[in-house]
C-alpha cells in the first residue's frame, strides 16, 4: 500500500498541527493502514516491527476517540516495559500540545504508587502501563474500568514471552465488551491468535510487507551514543573522514533545520531539503551541493527522493530511520558507479532494537565501531597539516619567511622548536575532557557477544528463570528475546546479557528487587 499523508488520514485539526510542529512529513505503512480503520471503530491485528510508527498508529486514533468532557478513564494502552510504558506516554504528550484537556498518565513497578494513585484522582482519560502495576491498581479500585472504550497491546508478543497472559486475560475480562481492542506485535504466535479470537470481534488483520529491495555493497557501520551527544559524535565522524561529500538524514524537518543550523555554527559547509522548501530553494540548493560549494546535505527521506549524485562518499544516519526500507533507500545514495561507499548510523538506547530488525529485513551487517577519540581527530588533523605544509615546501618561493625565521633563531630558539609552535597554533590546544569515550565492561566468561553478570539470588528464594527475564525487561527495557542463558543455582544466578547493554542493566538493576528480594547484581568473574 502506499504511504499516506498525515492530512489524508481524517485526523483533527489539533493533531494535524501537532504533527506539522513535530515535522512529520509522511505516515509510514502501519500508520497509514491502521489508523483509518481504527478511528472507523474496528478491532485490528496489527504486524509489525518496533520503530515502525506504532505508537502513532494507535496512539493518533485513541487521543481523537477520547471524549474530553468526561474526565473518566477511557482507555488503556499496555505494555510489557516501564521502559516502552515511559516512551509511548512522551510521545502521546508530543501528539497532545493540542488538546491539553485530554490527559495521559504511565504507571508502571519500581515508581511510587501513592504518586500514581494521586495522578489518576485528578481524571485521566488514558493510561498506558505494565499489566502487573494495571492489575494492582484495578484490585485497589483505583483504576474504574466502566468507561474504557479502548485497549491497546503494544508489543503483545513481548508481553507473553515475559509471562504476562493471565494478568492480560484478567485486564481484559474487567473491561465492558463494548469496547474496541487493538492488538500490535511484531509476530503472530498461536498464543496471540488464541486471545484474538477470545477478545476481538470480526478485528481486521493488518500486516506490513516490506518490498524486496536491493542492498548496496556498502561498509555499513553502527556507533552508540547518548542523545546529547549526537552532535558531538557527528562531527567527529565528518573530521576523521573528511569525506568530499555526504549526506546526512533526519526524520523530520525540524530536524533537518536545528542540525544544519548547529553544523553551520560549528563552521561545516552544509545546507538542508525538506518537504517545507519550495522548487527554487530546492534546486539551489542542490546546485551548490553538485558544484561543491557545500559539501554536507542534511535531508528528510520524503526531499531525498530523486537526488542523483554519484560521488557521494558517506551517508550519516543522524536518526535511525523508522521504516527498514529508508534504510535502504538511504544508504543507495552512496557507493554509486563503482565507487566503494560508507553508511554511518548512530544508536541511542532502544534504537539498537530498531538497527537489528533493519539488520535481518536487509540480511546484511551493520558492524560496531567505536566512536573516534579526541587523540585521533588531533593525529587526523595533524596529518592534514603535515600534508599542506609538504605541498608548501615542494612549491617553494619561500625566501621571505625564511628571512624571518632567521630573525627568531637569533633568540636561541631552534628551528624545531619554532616548527612544533606553529603547527600548535595552526592546529589549536583541545585539552578538553573526552566526554564520550566508550566504557568497556570487562571480561565475565559469557558466550561471544554476551556478558554474564551474577546474582545473589537463586533456587533458596523461590526465584525462576521468568521472574529474572521480567525484572531485567520491565527495568531496561530489553526485550526478553535478547536476555542469554539464565543459570540458577540455590544461593545465586547468573545470566548472559547482550555485551553492549551489560552496563546500563548493571545501572539499572542496582538495588533492585526480584521477587522482594532486594538484589546484588555484578559482573561475573570470568573463567
Amino acid at each position: 500500500m502506499e504511504k499516506l499523508r498525515f492530512e489524508d488520514l481524517s485526523l483533527s485539526n489539533e493533531l494535524m498541527h501537532a504533527i506539522q510542529d513535530m515535522g512529520f512529513e509522511e505516515a509510514t505503512p502501519i500508520q497509514s493502514q491502521a489508523i483509518p480503520p481504527v478511528l472507523e471503530g474496528h478491532d485490528i491485528i496489527g504486524q509489525a516491527q518496533t520503530g515502525t510508527g506504532k505508537t502513532a498508529a494507535f496512539g493518533l486514533p485513541c487521543i481523537d476517540m477520547v471524549d474530553e468532557d468526561n474526565k473518566k478513564l477511557q482507555a488503556i494502552i499496555l505494555c510489557p516495559t516501564r521502559e516502552l510504558a515511559i516512551q509511548v506516554s512522551e510521545e502521546m504528550r508530543k501528539f497532545l500540545k493540542y488538546k491539553p484537556t485530554v490527559k495521559v498518565l504511565p504507571i508502571y513497578g519500581g515508581q511510587p504508587i501513592d504518586r500514581q494513585i494521586l495522578g489518576l484522582k485528578k481524571g485521566i482519560q488514558i493510561v498506558i502501563g505494565t499489566p502487573g502495576r494495571i492489575m494492582d491498581h484495578m484490585n485497589r479500585r483505583t483504576l474504574k474500568m466502566d468507561n474504557v472504550k479502548m485497549v491497546v497491546l503494544d508489543e503483545a508478543d513481548e508481553m507473553l514471552d515475559m509471562g504476562f497472559r493471565d494478568d492480560i486475560e484478567e485486564i481484559l475480562s474487567k473491561v465492558p465488551e463494548d469496547r474496541q481492542t487493538l492488538f500490535f506485535s511484531a509476530t503472530m504466535p498461536r498464543e496471540i491468535l488464541e486471545l484474538t479470537k477470545r477478545y476481538q470481534k470480526n478485528p481486521k488483520l493488518i500486516k506490513v510487507v516490506h518490498q524486496e529491495l536491493t542492498v548496496p555493497s556498502v561498509e555499513q557501520l553502527y556507533f552508540e551514543v547518548k542523545e546529547k551527544y549526537k552532535l558531538e559524535a557527528l562531527s567527529r565522524l565528518i573530521d576523521m573522514y573528511n569525506p568530499k561529500l555526504s549526506m546526512i538524514f533526519c526524520n523530520t524537518k525540524r530536524g533537518v533545520d536545528e542540525l544544519v543550523e548547529h553544523l553551520q555554527g560549528r563552521g561545516y559547509f552544509a545546507e538542508g531539503l525538506h518537504g517545507d522548501l519550495k522548487q527554487t530553494q530546492r534546486d539551489r540548493v542542490m546546485s551548490k551541493f553538485r558544484n561543491g560549494t557545500i559539501d554536507i546535505l542534511v535531508a528528510t527521506d520524503v526531499a531525498a527522493r530523486g537526488i542523483d549524485v554519484d560521488d557521494i562518499e558517506i551517508v550519516f544516519n543522524y536518526d535511525v530511520p523508522q521504516d527498514e526500507e529508508y534504510y535502504v533507500h538511504r544508504i543507495g545514495r552512496t557507493g554509486r558507479a563503482g565507487r566503494t561507499g560508507r553508511a554511518f548510523t548512530l544508536v541511542v538506547g532502544r534504537e539498537i532494537y530498531k538497527l537489528r530488525d533493519i539488520q535481518k529485513y536487509t540480511n546484511s551487517r551493520i558492524i560496531q565501531h567505536q566512536l573516534p577519540s579526541l587523540s585521533d581527530i588531533e593525529e587526523v588533523k595533524m596529518n592534514i597539516h603535515l600534508e599542506k605544509i609538504k605541498g608548501v615546501l615542494e612549491q617553494g618561493h619561500l625566501s621571505k619567511q625564511i628571512h624571518m625565521i632567521e630573525h627568531l633563531l637569533q633568540d636561541e630558539y631552534t628551528s624545531l622548536d619554532i616548527a612544533a609552535a606553529l603547527l600548535k597554533m595552526a592546529m589549536g590546544d583541545d585539552q578538553k575532557e573526552d566526554l564520550i569515550a566508550p566504557q568497556v565492561l570487562a571480561q565475565t566468561g559469557g558466550p561471544e557477544g554476551m556478558a554474564r553478570l551474577f546474582i545473589n539470588i537463586g533456587r533458596n528464594h523461590n526465584v525462576r528463570a521468568k521472574d529474572v527475564l521480567g525484572a531485567i525487561a520491565g527495568e531496561t527495557g530489553i526485550p526478553g528475546k535478547l536476555i542469554g542463558t539464565i543459570d540458577i543455582y540455590d544461593k545465586y544466578t547468573f545470566v548472559d546479557v547482550p555485551k553492549e547493554h551489560a552496563n546500563d542493566i548493571l545501572m539499572r538493576m542496582k538495588n533492585n528487587q526480584i521477587k522482594g528480594n532486594k538484589i546484588n547484581i555484578e559482573p561475573a568473574k570470568g573463567k
